[in-house]
């Protein structure tokens, strides 16, 4: 899961060497941290959101077949 939401990542933003994906463990769920560069923040986001809940949306459908629940959060580093 980490390695799609990184693929998915590094295609968007201007520095890919930038992009970093943690996996964090919370109450059961799998949290993937999305950590760039403060100039590709607003490239992950996206106008109102969209291009972040696409991926969001894509992670989740990835995770489908899986018990826990998968969430993306976006970092600013």
């Amino acid at each position: 899961m980490r390695e799609l939401v990184e693929f998915l990542a590094r295609a968007l933003v201007e520095d890919p060497d930038s992009v970093e994906v943690a996996e964090v463990e919370e109450n059961g769920d799998l949290v993937l941290e999305v950590t760039v560069g403060p100039d590709d923040l607003g490239r992950l986001i996206g106008k109102g959101g969209r291009v972040a809940n696409a991926i969001r949306t894509v992670a989740k459908a990835a995770s489908a077949g899986s018990d826990r629940r998968v969430l993306v959060e976006f970092i600013e580093d």
